[in-house]
């Protein structure tokens, strides 16, 4: 047995490695406290040809020991902005606040995202995020007049170029007022389709919010297309526009996907009010994702010296028990709504891990980077291991969970295909001419 390398051959056993229950569909052991159990996974020609219990499999022509290191599949991020990404070096947030970053990216845009800026900011996104072994990627555009002329053709240009490695969708992403121009709406909603995209709103608590919400609903079923939206990102108890969401899709009879993301306010609200919410949102069949990284740096940042006091994210204990699918992300990266990551979904699950308490038990929560977000999105076989299916998964070096979440893990193997691929990160200095003023 070599040890730790996977072969060229494309034909191999990763032997003694940790799957975890809640990814592995249709494989039986004996599962550990934490999910975990000890298995061997046959590759051949790019697919898993088996997973089964650690020492009854028989070696192929080569095997490799890794010693009981974890094996995830490949992640799905499904909800990010990399339109917006990296351009804090010429557009920072003055004073880390949410209107601070609405101000400055608006601004940016106007002045600066062309079709060549968008693509090259875009293609460094995407190279990193393969990098870190992410599969599938559902990115908002902004899509303000003139903008979405722009990015909507770049969009469809970075998705076929990244069709194999990276599965790209793309959601216009407009405020719930650009619906008051009916016509305008319907011309994107339009664009949006002929896309294949996803219908994308934020919304906030406007005097007419359910008339907007009805027209948005309508535009969806008319062009069969899902919804994505962006909702009560804000402390203010008196935002309830998650719940307004699935009232519209109750009586409008919305059979589409429907994901909706932040619910920052829900954490601040009333029992009553929130179990009222929760029981609508269920019956709606919505799923939810929070942003725990971009939420923990907007939310409660006071700009008097004081210490913020809330974390920011949304309630997804009390929605998991209710049956309502789940999801973290990384949204932003390196602009005015966040200052850091690199889409590295390893680095989402862990910080949600300790933001929201992903832990004893873990339980099925893998699945909030995995499968569950595969499923929001479409994605059929993405998102598990499983016999039969494609051989796209990430070798870590951790053993256990607080081995894997207590480290970078960046010299992590990831596999498509069944063959390791260059992780090679994109330099920063690649962009420093788009910086230029």
């Amino acid at each position: 047995m070599t040890s730790g390398i996977i072969p060229e051959s494309g034909q191999f056993l990763l032997a003694n490695v940790r799957v975890h229950a809640s990814v592995t569909p249709g494989f039986t052991a004996a599962f550990d406290s934490d999910g975990f159990a000890l298995a061997n996974i046959a590759v051949a020609d790019g697919r898993v040809s088996s997973i089964t219990a650690h020492g009854r499999s028989k070696a192929p022509v080569e095997a490799i020991d890794f010693g009981g290191r974890i094996i995830l599949p490949c992640f799905v991020d499904c909800h990010t902005h990399i339109d917006k990404g990296h351009i804090w070096p010429r557009k920072p947030n003055p004073d880390g606040t949410f209107m601070g970053a609405l101000n400055a990216a608006g601004a940016d845009r106007v002045a600066r995202w062309s079709a060549e800026d968008l693509a090259r900011r875009m293609d460094f996104s995407l190279r990193s995020a393969y990098a870190h072994g992410t599969r599938a990627l559902r990115t908002h555009l902004d899509s303000v007049a003139p903008q979405e002329e722009i990015s909507w053709p770049v969009f469809e240009t970075m998705r076929e170029a990244w069709r194999g490695s990276i599965e790209l969708q793309g959601a216009c992403l407009i405020g719930i007022e650009g619906v008051r121009d009916k016509k305008w709406f319907d011309r994107l909603a339009k664009r949006v389709a002929s896309a294949k995209g996803v219908l994308g709103v934020v919304t906030y608590m406007v005097p007419d919010l359910e008339e907007l919400l009805d027209h948005v609903f309508a535009q969806a079923i008319k062009h069969g297309l899902d919804l994505d939206f962006h909702a009560d990102e804000t402390d203010d108890i008196a935002a309830i526009s998650l719940k307004k969401i699935a009232e519209a899709a109750l009586w409008n009879g919305f059979e589409g996907n429907i994901l909706v993301g932040h619910c920052c306010s829900l954490a601040r609200q009333p029992d009553l009010d929130v179990l009222d919410t929760l029981d609508k949102v269920a019956k709606a069949g919505l799923a939810v994702v929070s942003l725990p990284m971009c939420n923990l740096y907007l939310q409660d940042r006071r700009g008097d010296g004081t210490t913020p006091r809330w974390r920011g994210v949304t309630l997804l204990h009390e929605m998991k028990a209710r049956g309502i699918p789940v999801a973290v992300a990384s949204d932003n990266t390196r602009d005015p709504f966040y200052a850091y990551g690199d889409l590295d979904m390893l680095e989402v699950y862990r910080m949600a891990t300790r933001i929201l308490h992903f832990d004893h038990p873990v339980a099925d929560w893998p699945q909030a980077v995995t499968a569950t977000p595969a499923g929001v999105m479409r994605l059929d076989g993405f998102g598990t291991l499983a016999a039969g299916g494609d051989a796209d998964f990430i070798v870590f070096k951790g053993r256990s969970w607080t081995e894997l979440l207590s480290r970078p893990e960046s010299d992590r193997i990831v596999v498509r295909s069944g063959r390791a691929i260059d992780r090679q990160l994109p330099d920063y200095a690649e962009l420093d001419e788009l910086m230029v003023e």
